[in-house]
């Protein structure tokens, strides 16, 4: 497969595409063309039609990246034409049907329960005083406070929202496990990315490694673009 010049990055819950930055400045520096989708996080619906609407716009193939619950967004969106390759970074990776819900529904024995505070007009957020720990572990402490300080609301229907069609059985996927991830257990994202037949790499990192190792983040998506190690 032909090197691949597009990257489209998708985040998660609680938080916004400028965690993203320190990714953007690696990729971009090695020439490729970025886009950052920026999630309402109301329903995976409306999160899927963002996606599109960059991935409508783009001059060629691009892979799709997602983070956290970007994961479920990039299983749906990647249906797109336009999607050639996925990456998922530390990230949900449904199999039709499911959604960010089910996928938790069942935490391992000893397994870390994500501070989530119970929904408050249809939104999720983390308690602010466990947000470090559980999300941004290795980010400096100034920034997981800001990054606590400005959580983006999480709709419950977003968390409800169950993939159609898995991207993943179609094109092929590669994904970062984050070794120290207190939000979605690495276990998880292990059998998750083994069900999706994806190309793994595994380090050490808080769910933020995006934030907090970008140059680890950036390299398996240029892994991605470049077509190394992937399925046919």
């Amino acid at each position: 497969m032909a090197p691949i010049r597009n990257i489209v990055l998708v985040h998660g819950g609680f938080v916004d595409g400028s965690g993203w930055q320190g990714v953007y400045e690696h990729l971009t520096a090695d020439g490729y063309q970025v886009a950052v989708v920026q999630n309402p996080t109301l329903s995976l619906a409306g999160d899927v039609a963002a996606t599109h609407q960059v991935l409508d716009g783009l001059d060629g193939p691009a892979v799709l990246v997602g983070h956290s619950y970007g994961g479920v967004v990039i299983t749906e969106a990647g249906n797109h034409p336009n999607v050639a390759a996925l990456a998922y970074i530390a990230a949900f990776a449904p199999d039709k049907g499911e959604s960010v819900s089910s996928l938790i529904a069942d935490p391992p024995p000893g397994a870390p329960v994500p501070p989530i505070r119970p929904p408050q007009d249809g939104f999720l957020f983390l308690e602010r005083d466990k947000f470090a720990a559980s999300f941004a572990a290795d980010v400096p402490a100034a920034q997981a406070a800001f990054m606590a300080d400005s959580q983006v609301p999480w709709g419950v229907d977003a968390l409800g929202g169950a993939v159609s069609e898995p991207a993943w059985r179609t094109k092929p996927s590669w994904y970062l496990v984050a070794a120290d991830d207190r939000m979605i257990p690495p276990p998880a994202q292990r059998v998750m990315s083994e069900r999706a037949g994806a190309t793994v790499t595994e380090t050490p990192g808080s769910h933020a490694v995006y934030v907090s190792r970008p140059a680890v983040v950036a390299a398996v998506i240029t892994q991605a673009a470049e077509g190394r190690n992937g399925r046919p």
